[in-house]
């Protein structure tokens, strides 16, 4: 690293200044002049830590209520059709339809979000669940219970979903400083899968008492979210577009593609989450626990044991992600994968199952807070959106390829079969993990924004490539 010296003429030539302008000359016990506005205003200003960082608290209050109210509504869908219609194979097919729509209006929903507010845009999508939710739960109570009916409005919160979820990730970086990007994004975990572990219990006790309650219940938490919103003070306008800037909606796709690194993460998670899918699990799970005989009771303990693995992650990633090197906790995370695998296929009990997928479920918080820091600071804010969505359409339409394969797998040939495929499928997503690239991670903020959305393609590449290797570099000096 070039250090810039002073010229050796350097203090003769300040005493000759000091004696051209007496103003500069400081008499013995002469204090300094008082800063003017102008120098306070460039003056540094200290970081104030997360907790007391109000804007990005009331973004992360306002998405835990939201997150919350929607798992409410998700435990409510199937429990509704099968009261109504008892059509066991339409609640899959309306289950579908949310995922698939979800993932792919993550794609505008990332664009939208490059060219709008994204304040208003999270306030938007908010709005229209409250009505869309209120409403249905009124005509629940006045008996109205079509099964078209449920189609449109499950669906219809899932693309309100799909819109908001890189929104929602993207505004992250308009709040934190590159320094606390990671711990910002460790916290976001916590609010996932406590909403995850929360939102079933809630929503099935609600349906118990009345069948519109977990959906006006809902409703009522999408509009605490929306109000907590407005309680964020800081702009969250994106840049204006530069003369001839297009932002099209394929460049989320074309970043990730030319970021080494972030191009050989999410290859990772797209294979993990097809092997690993927490509906693909589960089904896993169920199938196995029933065919060893065990009673409906004992399987819902066998997947809460599996359950709490998300949970504990969440809580643990802030200070593991600050305690242990990057490149060590993605290569650990992607080979704890086919190694839970091979011993799901080989152990007998139910039990060990279920501590075994929740040790594989721990991992998931952490390497996610890790992967959306490395993006957040390597993407310009005004590219975030459009990567985020690509990221979500990428990770999540993988899922149910993962479940429909488990299941026709368990058909066909048994728990073995299905775990030993598992078993493949995660140790050649796991591959990636071993280029230097990963192996020689330095820290997320080291990458700060080494992609441009405002250069031509080669530039960008080239840019890209150039910042990744002087990172690389940089960390294989340190560790010599």
């Amino acid at each position: 690293m070039t250090v810039s010296q002073t010229p050796p003429d350097s203090a003769a030539d300040e005493e000759r200044k000091e004696e051209e302008r007496p103003e500069l000359r400081k008499e013995p016990g002469q204090t300094e002049k008082p800063e003017t506005p102008e120098t306070a205003e460039t003056a540094e200003q200290p970081e104030k830590p997360l907790l007391k960082n109000l804007d990005f608290q009331a973004l992360w209050t306002s998405e835990a209520f939201a997150a919350l109210a929607k798992e409410t509504a998700e435990v409510a869908y199937p429990l509704l059709i099968l009261s109504s219609t008892g059509s066991a194979f339409y609640a899959g097919a309306v289950g579908s339809a949310q995922l698939i729509t979800a993932s792919l209006l993550s794609i505008p929903g990332g664009t939208l979000a490059d060219r709008m507010d994204r304040r208003l845009l999270m306030i938007i999508c908010n709005v229209v669940r409250v009505v869309l939710l209120g409403l249905f739960g009124v005509l629940i109570l006045a008996g109205q219970t079509h099964p078209a009916l449920i189609f449109t409005v499950a669906v219809g919160s899932a693309a309100c979903l799909g819109i908001s979820n890189p929104t929602g990730l993207a505004a992250i970086k308009q709040l934190v400083p590159p320094s606390q990007l990671t711990q910002a994004t460790a916290q976001n975990q916590i609010r996932y899968f406590a909403a995850t572990m929360g939102g079933p219990p809630v929503g099935g006790t609600l349906f118990g008492v009345a069948r519109a309650f977990p959906f006006l219940s809902a409703a009522v938490g999408f509009l605490v979210s929306t109000v907590l919103l407005l309680f964020i003070r800081k702009p969250m306008k994106v840049e204006q577009l530069a003369p001839g800037e297009k932002r099209n909606t394929a460049e989320g796709f074309r970043i990730l593609a030319r970021q080494p690194v972030l191009r050989l993460l999410i290859v990772w998670i797209m294979g993990s989450n097809m092997a690993f899918t927490h509906s693909g699990v589960f089904l896993a799970l169920i199938a196995t626990a029933e065919s060893r005989g065990a009673s409906a009771g004992f399987t819902g303990m066998l997947l809460s044991i599996a359950g709490v693995g998300g949970l504990v992650g969440s809580l643990i990633a802030g200070p593991v992600i600050k305690r242990v090197a990057p490149a060590k906790l993605f290569l650990t995370a992607a080979w704890i994968g086919p190694v839970a695998a091979v011993l799901l296929a080989n152990v007998s009990g139910l039990v060990p199952l279920g501590i075994i997928v929740a040790c594989v479920f721990l991992r998931g918080p952490i390497t996610s807070a890790l992967f959306l820091a490395y993006l957040a600071a390597m993407v310009p804010d005004k590219a975030q959106g459009r990567v985020l969505g690509a990221v979500m359409f990428m990770s999540m339409i993988a899922a149910p390829v993962g479940v429909f394969a488990i299941g026709t797998i368990f058909d066909q040939a048994g728990p073995v079969w299905v775990f030993t495929v598992m078993a493949v499928v995660s140790g050649l997503a796991a591959l990636p993990t071993l280029s230097p690239r990963i192996r020689n991670l330095a820290p997320p903020e080291t990458y700060a924004d080494t992609v441009s959305a405002d250069t031509t393609p080669a530039d960008k590449a080239s840019t890209a490539k150039a910042s990744t290797d002087k990172a690389s570099a940089d960390n294989e000096g340190e560790t010599r």
